[in-house]
């Protein structure tokens, strides 16, 4: 069996769960304004969904924009532990697993200490996040960053300033990506940290190193505890190596079915977001 979903955004309803503000911008008021926003239009995205086919959806992670910045001008914790609850209870009566997603930007494995301290900072609000939703099978993919031309240094690193971070290691899974790390070495820093390997399948095309994508489906499967996680999307052809294109493409979605080993969770990665289903 195979469910569903998508990141952000509902193109349909207009809703974005993402929006944000400029730091220099940054003031209670204005924070508050642009939660309620994206809290009103989550819970949109939830109602929307089940009716439509969809199981899954990756919060935004500016869902509470610069949470994890030291000037943060209030509590958010504490003034919307209450909204989240809620809405975490709306999603598991609706049937949804819900996730976050960190940019590039977030790099445990920096051999910058400020850097790390950020890219903690910013897993432990994504972390926190999913708790106050209550999230049982909440996810949190993490890619594993730069190599800095010291890949087995990088990866030492990368596991070491996670080991200790329980509330984080509770949702994360880590994801390969297109130039750096392929499904292989990502295995090797998710069963170091017992976490989960979300395969996306555009990457694997792109970087598959050692694996076929039958095999990389099913080494990563083989990490999770509960209902594996894939990310599928189609190539772009008039962009650089990597974009994702609005649809997925019917021969990404057969050559997806051919290989997976069992039942999934499928997270469509296209521009197109909801409108890109299969």
């Amino acid at each position: 069996m195979i469910r569903l979903g998508y990141p952000c955004e509902n193109l349909t309803l207009g809703a974005t769960t993402n929006r944000t503000l400029r730091l220099a911008h940054l003031t209670e008021e204005r924070a508050r304004e642009k939660v309620a926003e994206n809290l009103r239009d989550l819970e949109r995205v939830l109602r929307w969904n089940p009716p439509h086919g969809f199981t899954l959806f990756r919060i935004g992670q500016h869902l509470i924009p610069f949470a994890s910045h030291p000037l943060f001008p209030y509590d958010w914790e504490g003034a919307h532990k209450e909204e989240l609850a809620r809405l975490g209870a709306l999603a598991r009566a609706l049937g949804q697993r819900l996730s976050m997603h960190p940019g590039q930007y977030v790099n445990p494995g920096s051999p910058d200490p400020k850097v790390v301290e950020r890219s903690l900072a910013e897993l432990r609000y994504s972390a926190r996040v999913l708790a106050l939703l209550g999230a049982e099978e909440g996810v949190l993919v993490l890619h594993l960053g730069g190599a800095y031309g010291e890949r087995e240094r990088a990866l030492r690193r990368f596991v070491e300033n996670l080991r200790g971070e329980k509330e984080v290691l509770r949702f994360l899974a880590l994801e390969n990506d297109e130039r750096l790390w392929s499904v292989e070495e990502v295995l090797e820093a998710a069963e170091a940290l017992g976490v989960g390997v979300v395969v996306d399948t555009l990457h694997h095309a792109l970087n598959p190193g050692r694996l076929s994508l039958a095999e990389a489906l099913r080494l990563a499967f083989s990490t999770w505890r509960g209902r594996p996680k894939v990310h599928l999307s189609s190539q772009d052809p008039t962009k650089r190596p990597g974009a994702h294109a609005f649809l997925v493409a019917r021969e990404d979605w057969e050559r997806l079915l051919a290989a997976l080993p069992g039942p999934a969770d499928v997270m469509l990665e296209a521009k197109g977001k909801e409108k890109a289903r299969p």
